[in-house]
């Protein structure tokens, strides 16, 4: 008996079992400092554990799919604040329990079963997040992965697509601040794709979970450019995550935003098959979108390790500061090399880039890169990316 479907069988292993296969006979080098995955690990708001407390007794109701009217309110109040957006808390957003839950279920919603009368396409950047290559083919559609390379400003260049593929687009997926180069999309960037949709007629799915970690001027958001240009507001859909923001990943708390037709699509199919957030996660996370000064000190710990980095690897061949978010992209001969050589020398884990994307045409735009996340204190940082840097360059 087959135990998972044909359509899945070409996808890549999950990054993280793959490492696992790779590192894991050898042993570390040295004391196992973890650089891989992209969990926060600064101090979340002290708050929070006091109103799940307090609120325990929700646990013993089922919460409202679409969420409470407290906690839609914080989210396009914030939405407000942040992007100057007036979204309709009844009709436009949706929490989420956690952004990848989105990002699949908006597909499955809102992806056509054809196009023009063939088969969709969804778009989706090289390297990108699994999950987009998942919900793709979980709908049936053909991923077209589109490389996001030093050319491109390690964003996808969906222009240069032949018509033929444009005109079978239903879903484009862009992740901005962008995992794992760190590159924004400017307004000029979300404009000129904003066109395209509207020229093509496909919905942008845009992963902005990384928004609030930046140099120096906050990223502009896909949706804030759509309603400056007058586009039709069911062109574009945002995801936002409590998880990079406020270093709540356990919390598993996101939302995703869009017009209304869209969001009733999506609001459908929470009903049946989705997962609403238990009601003290949604009374905590109110209160965690209300509250900026934690996002702002946070922001400032990730500013210091971005100064940090730049001093480390100033004569790194090829070493790009990353515009935001919290990962290095750093260029190597070769990710499965340089990853394997800090395992055994240094106990330093880092994840291949090769691990991250998806071979087109024989060629990786990972492949010579490592990503390490910049998650760890200020003064371990600092030692700990001179190590790698001295065992890359030795």
């Amino acid at each position: 008996m087959t135990t998972f479907p044909e359509r899945f069988q070409g996808l890549p292993e999950y990054a993280f079992p793959r490492l696992r296969s790779l590192l894991d006979a050898h042993t570390p080098g040295g004391p196992v400092v973890h650089l891989t995955i992209g969990e926060p690990k600064h101090d979340f708001p002290d708050f929070v554990g006091k109103i799940i407390a307090d609120s325990v007794a929700g646990f013993g109701k089922y919460p409202p799919n679409d969420g409470t009217p407290e906690l839609s309110a914080a989210i396009t109040d914030w939405l407000h604040r942040r992007y100057r957006l007036t979204v309709d808390p009844d009709t436009q957003v949706m929490p989420l329990n956690g952004t990848r839950e989105g990002l699949f279920n908006a597909a499955v919603a809102l992806c056509p079963e054809d196009v023009r009368g063939k088969k969709p396409v969804v778009l989706i950047p090289n390297p990108f997040y699994q999950v987009y290559a998942v919900a793709s083919v979980t709908v049936g559609a053909e991923p077209v992965f589109v490389p996001a390379t030093r050319e491109t400003g390690f964003l996808p260049d969906y222009a240069s697509l032949p018509p033929e593929v444009l005109t079978r687009t239903a879903i484009a997926y862009v992740c901005s601040p962008a995992n794992p180069q760190g590159a924004v999309a400017d307004r000029d960037y979300w404009a000129n794709l904003i066109a395209l949709a509207e020229k093509y007629d496909f919905r942008i799915f845009a992963d902005e979970c990384y928004s609030e970690i930046y140099r120096d001027a906050p990223p502009p958001g896909a949706m804030e450019v759509a309603v400056e240009g007058g586009a039709d507001p069911e062109r574009v859909v945002i995801f936002h995550s409590l998880s990079k923001r406020s270093n709540l990943p356990g919390l598993r708390s996101g939302f995703v935003a869009s017009g209304p037709a869209n969001m009733a699509a999506i609001k459908q199919l929470r009903a049946y098959a989705g997962a609403p957030l238990p009601l003290p996660i949604q009374n905590a996370s109110a209160a965690v979108w209300a509250e900026e000064q934690h996002v702002t000190v946070s922001r400032q710990l990730y500013q210091d390790k971005y100064a940090i980095a730049d001093e480390v690897f100033a004569d790194f061949p090829g070493y790009l500061p990353p515009e935001a978010g919290f990962f290095l992209w750093l260029p190597v001969d070769d990710g499965e090399a340089a990853a394997m050589k800090l395992w055994t020398e240094t106990g330093i884990r880092v994840l291949p880039g090769a691990y991250l994307a998806r071979d087109v045409d024989g060629d990786n735009p990972g492949r010579n890169y490592i990503r390490v996340a910049l998650v760890a204190p200020k003064e371990e940082t600092q030692r700990v990316l001179t190590q790698l840097r001295d065992c890359l360059q030795h």
